[in-house]
């Protein structure tokens, strides 16, 4: 049986995914894509070798069984909810938007859908899972970026923040992984994973750092539970096409994909 796979949103990220898909993954065939640029998304789609439906946001769980959502945060609702209604494989990219529309997951335990949220770059996913399944006491994540890979955030806005004058590494925010997905939607979906992996999003404490002095996006977690203490670093190249997003994000969510399909997958 071959699964039909869709992408909403066609930058960066949705391209490396079509690709793959494109140069083969068993099971998996791309079926349909949706794009804010028409023109660019026709072009980039003559470059594949399948025939690939090029439809609105809201069709593409009519087209396909598994969904992937790699578009602005802002339209997350208008992809997501049919494929849950429809009873889809969702694959959301924009994770900390699970933190805002709640009501999704519910949704999916009525219909029969499934969301699955790829690993990303938050190292040691499984780890913190597996936590949960005990007792976990606290969990820390402090996120280091450039400042170009924080522009656009809701939060600096609202709190006259300007990146162009930070020209030493500078702490933004300190609060819940809840309040820092919301105001920082497109740059902090890692810690919305990692509070949805483990004690949930009002107890995941984040601190976000504007820092001139680092070329890679660094993630630092913590986490003490009564099965283990561990400490978490990763520094993620920042994609070309997007430095508000790691290269790494395409490939989990690549690799997501193949373990839907494999016969040997490793890890829970």
């Amino acid at each position: 049986m071959t699964l039909r796979v869709a992408i909403g949103g066609f930058g960066a990220i949705g391209r490396e995914v079509a690709e793959a898909l494109d140069q083969g993954i068993p099971g998996l065939e791309l079926a349909a894509v949706s794009a804010r640029d028409q023109e660019k998304a026709k072009r980039n789609l003559a470059a594949l070798r399948a025939e690939v439906a090029l439809v609105p946001l809201a069709e593409l769980a009519a087209r396909a069984d598994i969904v992937i959502e790699c578009a602005p945060a802002a339209v997350f609702r208008e992809l997501a909810l049919p494929a849950v209604e429809q009873g889809r494989i969702l694959v959301p990219l924009s994770v900390g938007q699970l933190l805002v529309h709640t009501d999704l997951e519910q949704r999916a335990a009525a219909t029969g859908a499934r969301i699955l949220v790829p690993t990303g770059a938050l190292l040691g996913l499984d780890a913190v899972r597996a936590a949960a399944e005990g007792t976990i006491e606290r969990v820390t994540m402090v996120t280091r970026k450039p400042p170009e890979g924080l522009a656009g955030a809701p939060y600096l806005a609202l709190h006259g923040i300007d990146l162009d004058e930070i020209t030493e590494p500078r702490r933004i925010f300190e609060g819940t992984a809840r309040e820092g997905a919301k105001g920082f939607p497109a740059n902090v979906n890692v810690a919305a994973a990692l509070s949805l992996a483990g004690i949930g999003p009002d107890r995941t404490m984040l601190e976000i750092w504007a820092d001139p002095t680092v070329d890679r996006n660094t993630h630092t977690i913590e986490v003490e539970a009564d099965s283990a203490r561990f400490t978490l670093k990763i520094e993620n190249v920042p994609s070309e096409a997007n430095p508000r997003t790691g290269k790494i994000t395409a490939l989990s969510t690549i690799a997501l994909l193949r373990g839907l399909t494999a016969t040997l997958r490793v890890g829970s």
